[in-house]
């Protein structure tokens, strides 16, 4: 099981839903549901959609690192 607490952490910051989240990615509700709460591991061409549409580090989704960008 993988762990992405961030990834809820800023939706919910940005007031966003799982279903808005996941039109930005292109994928289905359920599938990003899936992301946060750990049962699938993010692929990282998404992973990398996260960080630009939050503005963080990869690092920083993955919980490597606790600044969110990168200097």
């Amino acid at each position: 099981m993988y762990y992405y607490r961030r990834i809820k952490d800023l939706r919910e910051d940005n007031d966003m839903k799982q279903k808005e989240v996941a039109a930005v990615l292109g994928i289905d509700q359920r599938v990003y549901s899936n992301y946060e709460t750990g049962k699938r591991e993010i692929p990282t061409h998404l992973l990398i959609k996260l960080a630009k549409l939050y503005d963080v580090s990869t690092d920083y989704l993955l919980g490597l690192t606790d600044k969110a960008q990168q200097k």
